[in-house]
């Protein structure tokens, strides 16, 4: 386990949040160009497409602060077994938030989706999308884990990330990097996940959770020893964990904060 602990960054609200999450992203595709020309990051869905896109769709103040999309990659974190054009998908939500606002000056980024094909089939879809992402970071002979520049996540009220759940087997999964979920707790309950070592091998990982909603999971998750989902990635990745929230989502919460630079 790391010695280290995640990065705890708490704002008055999304308005001061949004930069920072914006700054952090820019910091993090910079890296990624210089490793290898390209930025590869996983997003999951809920509520976090939309606070991506206030943190990166607002202008450029300078060639500092410059997005090019066109050498991003993006993958999803999870995805739910439905059509990319259903209200439930994790794909369909962050086109309408995101992907379609995108400046045309910007760039293109090339999106991985699931294969609707193979919908009915869920290890089928799971085993397509881990091909997707064999071919994107070398064959699973050379590469034991993908290692993503980044991995943007949301925290749900019961500790979840991903479509990894508090006490679900899927947990203990250490051979795939992609694993179907027949029966979430949350609806629809036939979805796909990064596994948990996939997620924690990555170079950085964020969480956005905003709202007094969160505050009492939030207290699981940064002041008690539950092996939650969201807490099991604190604790393998130190800091390179950072947590992106306001201050209604930490009310309470006894983990010391640090100042965004």
């Amino acid at each position: 386990m790391p010695k280290t602990q995640p990065n705890l960054y708490a704002f008055p609200g999304v308005d001061a949040l949004a930069p920072a999450l914006r700054s952090y992203v820019l910091q993090s595709q910079a890296a990624g160009f210089n490793r290898h020309s390209s930025f590869k990051v996983a997003v999951s869905g809920g509520s976090l497409p939309k606070t991506l896109a206030a943190a990166l769709l607002t202008p450029s103040s300078g060639p500092d602060d410059a997005l090019d999309f066109s050498r991003w990659e993006i993958f999803f974190a999870d995805e739910r077994a439905v059509p990319l054009d259903h209200s439930d998908s994790n794909y369909a939500v962050l086109k309408s938030e995101l992907l379609d606002k995108i400046p045309a000056e910007l760039g293109k980024p090339t999106v991985r989706t699931i294969d609707p094909e193979h919908l009915d089939d869920i290890q089928e879809l799971a085993d397509q999308y881990e091909q997707t992402l064999v071919n994107s970071f070398a064959s699973r002979d050379s590469v034991r884990l993908p290692i993503f520049d980044l991995i943007l996540l949301g925290c749900g009220p019961d500790g979840h990330t991903c479509s990894l759940f508090p006490g679900h087997p899927l947990l203990r999964e250490t051979d795939a990097w992609v694993a179907p979920i027949e029966d979430s707790p949350k609806p629809p309950p036939k979805r796909i996940t990064l596994t948990l070592p996939v997620v924690t091998h990555a170079v950085r990982v964020a969480f956005v959770a905003t709202g007094g909603g969160k505050k009492d999971i939030m207290k699981e998750i940064f002041d008690a020893d539950t092996g939650l989902p969201c807490t099991l990635v604190n604790e393998a990745t130190g800091d390179r964990c950072s947590w992106f929230v306001d201050e209604p989502a930490v009310n309470g919460v006894s983990f010391p904060r640090r100042a965004f630079l």
